[in-house]
């Protein structure tokens, strides 16, 4: 740029002609492409020798403001805080950061839980992940952090990975063994760090290459039965935890089954002091929860019921002694401060590959879709590719300081939204509530009950559990859709949540496949005063077939499109052909007879000798009764034909004179499809029926000059811009007048 800019200079200095604001330098310059007026000897005696300058492509220029839309576009950040007005968003994005962190802590605990890591890893994850956000973000409502369905996903590798049987240790002077919980949660955190920040890598690498319609495979019905059935995973990972049970957790297919076998068969063992925590937990937290939305309405903030559950139950535990007089199993130890980053082990990359894929999709469709909710109802734009390179920072940033996967919740969310929350401000606020409480407040959670934390869970995954009513409402208006739903739902429960996700994405991609492969065909009509006057259920015009396709054509369905012209046109190709041919075969056989007879008929009249005479009577006899058995044989051949044209040929016998192909759903056509256009034009044309087309994208029209199916024969006339244009054409060809159109 430096070069081009002294070059610019260089040449205005010479010359005041306006020359390109930007230049290429050319060693060779090719004396022909200089101007005439000054490189011209015969003009200019004195030409000035000058480099060959040629303008830069536009899109390789550097300009001041390209390179700060591009900052921008990495760090949204910077368009938005130098805006930021602390009158009109401060004090909203404060009580909404505030209400946000305050479910940060007891969420972050429980769903620690799930994925089976130490309560205080959660806080991490409710920590740093926002904080990453705040700066690559571009969604102004949704609250980043822990998450049921990631944490539940995440425990799944935790435990496959990191099972108690590898953790066994012999306890001191006896055969009994115990498991070393201190070794096994370290290493499940370097499992779920790993984890983590491969997902984050992979995210950031799909937001790069702008591959964030990704998230449109992974349709509504898909997520929410998806997210449904993973919540059914969540309850049976915390049901243990509710009844004060040591089960096995599985992994792999199946492992819901295995894991709801063990705990039927240990319900006897149930620990009575713990049930009865879990209990009251639950029916204290349903019973508020409901009040808390009957009276929220004037209520300036919502009540934070989970907050006041778990220190209430702290405070009772450790005054009553819950874990030692009941041995209730209890949080435990929680460091105060905050960890050193750490390097993930990259050698646990190869074995969580397919999971930490799974992870990065699965949370940028959850996240992605809130935000574009959010963003609609509040009147500005989400951009899909930054929101996946901002969640895999996130997530890979997080993961060097042990946190694990995380993507927007649905129930913070709605409170940062409901609570007046404006901007990414709100999420700050809200990272420093829970560092305020990881820096100080941590040890004071030591004697919270595990069991109240499983009960925040089951009570927090009742929104899940009402999407089963999607089932009711995708019957009366999908039934491919909720075929979608029970797919994806059983294949998750079945499968482990990898595993379902893929067989679910498969499955919907088929349906999308069979539904163009299997689209509608109608004939349409006209309908006047309207503002589609051509519609399936208008009148037909006489002598035009107008066809049209619900779907575009392609290899899959092109046999099936051609099958279906035939039907709606009534006319069957291949059988009018034959009658065709076989009546222009039948006319050059009548006039060979009639050559012959002709030929005979001269002969005749030069020869005058009576046995040549009986001769060509005789042979015009064997001749005669020839014809008239042919001509017999050819009115029985005429009439059979006749009886296939009339009968099987329905109305349109040589009625339609002209075909209307309407290709305006049409978006590609391939070589296959075009070749199938090409014998349409052609086999009709054999029947004097003429072919056009309609609506047709430019696109199209590029496919099918490049597939070579422009002719002398086929010429770009077949094709109109809309159906009206098209059956005009055909009406005033044939000399027939359009007034009703």
């Amino acid at each position: 740029t430096v070069l081009s800019d002294m070059a610019t200079e260089e040449l205005e200095a010479l010359n005041p002609i306006h020359h390109p604001p930007r230049f290429n330098l050319n060693p060779n310059p090719n004396p022909n492409l200089m101007s005439t007026s000054r490189f011209n000897p015969s003009l200019n005696p004195d030409p000035i020798p000058l480099l060959s300058v040629t303008p830069l492509p536009p899109f390789s220029r550097c300009t001041v403001p390209r390179l700060k839309r591009s900052v921008v576009g990495c760090l949204p950040v910077l368009y938005w805080l130098p805006r930021y007005s602390i009158w009109d968003y401060g004090m909203p994005d404060l009580i909404s950061g505030i209400s946000v962190g305050i479910m940060h802590l007891p969420q972050g605990m429980a769903y620690a839980l799930l994925a089976s890591l130490p309560p205080v890893f959660g806080l991490y994850t409710s920590l740093y992940p926002a904080l990453v956000y705040f700066f690559f973000g571009t969604s102004r409502h949704i609250s980043i952090g822990t998450f049921a369905v990631l944490s539940i996903m995440v425990g799944s590798v935790t435990e496959r990975l990191a099972p108690d049987r590898n953790f066994l240790v012999m306890l001191n002077g006896t055969n009994l063994t115990e498991v070393n919980i201190t070794a096994r949660d370290s290493y499940r955190v370097q499992v779920a760090a790993a984890t983590t920040v491969l997902g984050g890598l992979i995210q950031v690498v799909l937001g790069l290459v702008k591959f964030g319609f990704v998230g449109t495979y992974l349709s509504e019905p898909l997520v929410r039965a998806y997210t449904t059935a993973a919540a059914a995973h969540a309850v049976v990972a915390v049901i243990a935890q509710l009844f004060g049970l040591s089960t096995t957790r599985f992994s792999g297919p199946l492992s819901l089954v295995y894991t709801l076998v063990e705990v039927c068969s240990k319900l006897p063992q149930t620990h009575l002091p713990t049930l009865a925590v879990s209990g009251v937990s639950m029916v204290f937290l349903i019973a508020a929860k409901e009040i808390n939305s009957a009276i929220s309405a004037r209520l300036p903030v919502p009540i934070p019921v989970e907050l006041i559950t778990i220190v209430a139950a702290t405070v009772i535990s450790s005054y009553t002694y819950l874990n030692g007089n009941y041995t209730i199993s209890v949080v435990g130890e929680i460091p105060s401060g905050l960890a050193a980053p750490r390097l993930p082990d990259a050698s646990l990359f190869k074995e969580v590959m397919g999971d930490a894929f799974a992870l990065a999709i699965v949370g940028y469709a959850i996240s992605i879709s809130l935000g574009k909710t959010f963003a609609l109802k509040h009147g500005y734009k989400v951009d899909s590719n930054q929101e996946l390179v901002a969640l895999g920072l996130s997530n890979a940033v997080g993961g060097f300081f042990q946190c694990y996967a995380v993507c927007s919740s649905m129930s913070r969310s709605l409170i940062q939204e409901s609570t007046g929350g404006k901007t990414q401000m709100a999420g700050m606020a809200s990272a420093v509530i829970v560092l305020v409480t990881v820096l100080k407040l941590g040890p004071l959670f030591q004697e919270l009950p595990k069991a109240v934390l499983a009960a925040i869970v089951f009570v927090n995954l009742k929104g899940m559990f009402k999407q089963y009513y999607d089932i009711i409402t995708l019957w009366r208006s999908s039934k491919v859709d909720l075929v979608v739903w029970l797919v994806t739902w059983v294949s998750t429960l079945l499968f482990n949540l990898d595993m379902g996700l893929g067989a679910s994405i498969t499955f919907a991609v088929l349906t999308v496949i069979f539904r163009t492969q299997l689209p509608k065909y109608s004939v349409l009509g006209h309908v006047p005063g309207t503002d589609k006057p051509w519609e399936a259920a208008g009148r037909e015009v006489p002598g035009i077939t107008i066809f049209h396709s619900s779907a575009t054509v392609y290899f899959a369905n092109a046999d099936l499109y051609l099958e279906a012209l035939k039907g709606k046109s009534g006319l069957d190709i291949s059988k009018m052909i034959i009658y065709k041919r076989r009546q222009e075969a039948k006319q050059r056989r009548r006039d060979k007879r009639a050559e012959r007879r002709a030929r005979r008929e001269a002969k005749r009249q030069g020869s005058k000798d009576p046995d040549c005479a009986t001769l060509g009577a005789m042979s015009e006899l064997q001749d005669g009764d020839t014809t008239t058995l042919g001509s017999s044989s050819e009115d029985t051949l005429s009439r059979e034909l006749d009886k296939v044209s009339l009968g099987s040929l329905g109305k349109w016998t040589w009625d339609i004179h002209s075909i209307i192909l309407d290709l305006s759903t049409a978006n590609f056509i391939d070589t296959v499809a075009i070749k199938t256009m090409r014998n349409i034009f052609h086999d009709f044309g054999e029947i004097d029926v003429t072919v056009y087309m309609a609506g047709c994208q430019m696109s199209v029209v590029e496919q099918l000059e490049l597939g070579g199916f422009f002719s002398e024969s086929i010429t770009k006339g077949r094709l109109f811009a809309t159906v009206h244009d098209a059956v005009l054409h055909c009406l005033g060809h044939q000399g027939t007048s359009t007034p009703n159109f």
